[in-house]
């Protein structure tokens, strides 16, 4: 499947150059509103890239912050026009939080993923009887099975084709240990990372029990890598899920924590030896 262009990324861009230009024009989300005689909360929406943009509200704001470089203009232009129609993902709207969604926007535009799981295998590299075996205590059938899709169609995106992003990711040991969905299932699961970890793209990494503390230990997290290099830093929890853009003290945190887990943590024949010693434990049968 093409990696294709999604409206989300467009919106981004949008979201990064309003934003850098109003301030670079010295006027606060409200003063720009008032000017335009909007409401706030539209021009707030815009810069949060949630919405699509016109391209004749574009051409009010570039006047208002003075923006008239023509090649930047063009280039805005085009991704106002790019802002617009359906995501990719708009088959699952049922079923994905806006919060997710908008992960999903920026999962398509990012040019890196760094991803860490203290507990269950990435969803970018779960095969589907693990998927569903593992959605199987809080989801129905019908619904655990579109959740399996949803992530097919994602591991498509991102590793089909010469390109896309490159991928790096640490799982913790308790990880390949937990047997989700019996032996039969969690062997086939050992062996698709194996065959994953020689994607030309993908950096795979075990993070074994003697590493000791770090600091997400108890949460997975996402850094997303850009080639603007606006790094975003993702957390999913208990009380939901939250596309973290502004706390840069938060994102360096976590930036520090995949640095020193990637460091601690095993790969190549290393990591290959410590999953097949899990996957010889489970047995034939």
């Amino acid at each position: 499947m093409a990696r294709d262009i999604d409206p989300s990324l467009n919106r981004r861009r949008l979201r990064i150059e309003l934003r850098k230009a109003r301030e670079a024009a010295g006027l606060t989300q409200r003063e720009a509103a008032d000017a335009l005689e909007w409401s706030l909360s539209k021009l707030i929406r815009l810069e949060a890239g949630t919405v699509s943009l016109s391209v004749t509200d574009l051409r009010a704001l570039l006047q208002l912050y003075d923006v008239t470089d023509p090649r930047l203009v063009a280039e805005l232009e085009g991704a106002a026009r790019g802002s617009k129609g359906p995501s990719w993902w708009a088959p699952y709207n049922d079923m994905v939080r806006a919060q997710f969604a908008q992960y999903l926007g920026y999962e398509s535009a990012a040019t890196s993923i760094r991803f860490y799981h203290p507990s269950v295998v990435c969803p970018l590299l779960q095969i589907e009887d693990y998927t569903l075996a593992q959605l199987a205590p809080r989801e129905n059938g019908e619904l655990a099975r579109r959740s399996a899709e949803l992530r097919t169609t994602r591991q498509e995106r991102i590793f089909d084709g010469d390109s896309g992003p490159d991928v790096h990711i640490v799982l913790d040991e308790a990880v390949v240990r937990r047997v989700i969905g019996g032996p039969g299932v969690m062997r086939r699961q050992l062996e698709h990372l194996k065959t994953m970890a020689r994607h030309p793209r993908v950096c795979l990494r075990l993070l074994p029990f003697a590493a000791g503390a770090h600091y997400s230990m108890g949460a997975s997290f996402t850094l997303l890598g850009f080639t603007d290099g606006d790094d975003l830093l993702y957390l999913e929890g208990a009380t939901g899920s939250v596309a973290n853009r502004d706390d840069l003290g938060l994102t360096a945190r976590y930036q520090e924590c995949f640095e020193d887990i990637s460091t601690k943590a095993y790969d190549g024949d290393r990591m290959i030896e410590l999953i097949d010693a899990v996957k010889k434990s489970l047995g034939s049968s």
